[in-house]
């Protein structure tokens, strides 16, 4: 089976040359779709879950979902079935979705760490989408309709949030060059460009692309 990963800058564009690749190769794409599924296995809201993913809990989170683990013993079924998902448990759901959506066809997977939980297959191409910091806030500025300030706020903020999620699951460098098959620049190519760029890549190392 074959797996392209898209790891994306906040504000590069990575979700919409997902989308693209997806497109030209034919294969299922998996962005929100992932958010959607595992809200559903865990009852939970997309929203909750799209708030909580790719961020590293805050130490009154981490101390009071070791608790709620800590207590499982002694919880009747009412009161386990209302606590919250762990962020241990919001991880190991996201694990599932993306090994059934892989073993089902070849598949191209927007974030989420898959990058990371995916690093040890030898049928995946991993992607990095970047762009200039003065592009990124621009692409926010236009697409969430934010002044600069916001905007550039945004952007810093979660693509910190990226790295830290990365480093404190997988202990791996998310920005490392090392990690990716191929970093594409998509200021400089655009998104048609660096999507085109993405499948001549996987036609060439990947059989299930050609």
């Amino acid at each position: 089976m074959a797996i392209i990963t898209i790891s994306r800058l906040y504000g590069s564009g990575g979700s919409e040359v997902a989308e693209k690749v997806a497109g030209i190769l034919k294969w299922t794409l998996l962005d929100n779709a992932v958010v959607d599924e595992v809200a559903s296995r865990l009852g939970l809201s997309a929203a909750e879950v799209a708030a909580r993913e790719e961020r590293v809990s805050s130490l009154a989170e981490r101390i009071a979902s070791t608790l709620a683990l800590g207590s499982q013993e002694w919880l009747s079924p009412m009161a386990a079935a209302s606590r919250p998902a762990t962020d241990e448990q919001l991880l190991e759901v996201t694990q599932h979705v993306l090994d059934e959506a892989v073993s089902a066809g070849p598949v191209v997977v927007v974030g989420r760490g898959a990058q990371s939980m995916l690093a040890e297959r030898s049928d995946a191409l991993h992607v990095f989408c970047y762009a200039s910091r003065a592009a990124l806030i621009k692409r926010s500025m236009e697409r969430d309709k934010l002044n600069r300030a916001d905007a550039e706020k945004l952007v810093d903020e979660t693509n910190t949030n990226r790295e830290k999620y990365v480093r404190a699951n997988w202990n791996r460098n998310w920005k490392s060059h090392e990690n990716y098959h191929l970093a594409v620049n998509t200021d400089w190519l655009g998104i048609q460009g660096a999507a085109e760029i993405i499948v001549a890549v996987a036609k060439l190392r990947l059989p299930s692309a050609r």
